[in-house]
């Protein structure tokens, strides 16, 4: 929290779906963090006997992501947290912390983050470009495809002007599998 006021950090899926209502949307960055396809998705992307993956914050001491900070409509805290917490710590995979970031407009906020555990089993490792394509490309979950996930992070990137290479070359190769004859 920054004084009075809740801030989510979105990187993946609560840029373009966050699930409760803001009052506030600026570009942000956080420092020391890296976006990656990390984690093995059991429920929203995939399955246990086929999961799928999404993305994880992790921490890297060059590296930097931008994303979107979110403040929380006052009032709705506990609520929105109650939630954030029944969606993204499912399986604990993830851990709930608060970490700074520098908005697009200057300002330094606190915001809650959920960053990978690299010790839970659903965390991957590295995995190559073309591994986590294949992957993405087939498999589904609870909230849908795998690729869904990837082509709406990919295209609200787009359209807030983040670039990340390594989302752009995955939604171009996982097109290629999922389109085109032979594909459905």
């Amino acid at each position: 929290m920054s004084g009075d006021q809740l801030w989510i950090f979105g990187y993946g899926s609560l840029m373009w779906h966050p699930g409760f209502t803001c009052v506030e949307r600026e570009i942000a960055t956080l420092s020391g963090y890296r976006r990656g396809f990390l984690m093995r998705s059991i429920h929203h992307r995939g399955t246990p006997e086929h999961p799928g993956l999404v993305l994880a914050l992790d921490a890297a001491p060059e590296a930097c992501c931008t994303g979107l900070a979110l403040r929380v409509k006052p009032g709705t805290e506990a609520e929105t947290m109650r939630g954030l917490r029944a969606r993204e710590l499912v399986s604990y995979a993830y851990k709930e912390v608060t970490l700074p970031l520098a908005l697009a407009d200057g300002r330094r906020v606190s915001a809650v983050s959920y960053v990978i555990d690299r010790a839970h089993a659903q965390y991957t490792g590295p995995l190559s470009l073309a591994q986590q394509a294949r992957i993405i490309a087939s498999a589904a979950g609870g909230r849908g495809p795998n690729r869904d996930y990837l082509f709406n992070t990919h295209d609200h990137l787009l359209e807030l002007g983040i670039e990340d290479r390594e989302i752009s070359w995955l939604a171009s190769a996982v097109r290629a599998q999922t389109t085109g004859p032979g594909t459905s």
